[in-house]
């Protein structure tokens, strides 16, 4: 962040960290809390019998809370169940949409296609079944663990699982694509996902950080 102070011309009026909740030596102006709406309370274990990262009761210090991949009410019912652990504030939702599937070349993939889904992420399930939703063909899976690196052993794993499921692409996320983009020798294609959150999400956003600009302001 002083970095980009120092260097960035005009300097950034905002800074966005992911997983920062958990940093409680950085001072953060806002909270934002995001569950997956298919498991919002993770079991109620922390990991790794669970899948929190905090106690439930954390949500206390939150200033919001976005319910992904969920439309709707759901997000303002969700915050209303957390009112018991001492959350206060509003609950929003943020669908998640999938895009056309692009090959390295940037044609699209044509559908029935015939795809190793190959994943690093933290619930590959969720991943494959939106790979089905586009009417590809699953011809095999291989999930690693969330945040792999894919070093030559993964490389050469990925390739003869490929010629066994004789696919016509691998396919996998945006995160992933980054890390296999020209290490493979089979087409790469990606299936993009995007989030989009409730519109009402960025009207108290936009407030909450006029807010804080106002705060900051010196006045004359």
């Amino acid at each position: 962040g002083c970095h980009a102070m120092e260097r960035l011309d005009p300097n950034p009026d905002v800074f966005v960290l992911d997983d920062g909740f958990s940093h409680l030596k950085l001072f953060r102006d806002l909270d934002l809390l995001a569950f997956p709406a298919d498991d919002p309370y993770g079991a109620g274990r922390l990991f790794p019998g669970g899948r929190l990262r905090e106690p439930l009761a954390a949500v206390a210090r939150a200033d919001a809370v976005i319910l992904t991949g969920a439309t709707g009410s759901a997000g303002s019912e969700f915050a209303r169940t957390l009112r018991g652990l001492g959350f206060s504030g509003p609950g929003f939702t943020s669908a998640l949409r999938t895009l056309e599937p692009r090959l390295e070349t940037g044609e699209l993939l044509a559908p029935g296609s015939r795809v190793l889904v190959v994943s690093a992420v933290a619930r590959p399930e969720r991943f494959v079944a939106a790979v089905r939703e586009r009417h590809l063909e699953v011809a095999g899976v291989l999930a690693f663990a969330d945040h792999h690196r894919y070093p030559e052993r993964s490389l050469a794993k990925i390739e003869s699982a490929w010629r066994r499921a004789r696919a016509d692409a691998v396919l996998t996320t945006a995160k992933d694509r980054v890390k296999l983009l020209g290490r493979l020798e089979m087409p790469l294609a990606e299936l993009p996902v995007r989030n989009e959150p409730d519109p009402e999400l960025w009207h108290w956003l936009d407030k909450q950080l006029a807010q804080q600009i106002n705060t900051l302001t010196p006045r004359p």
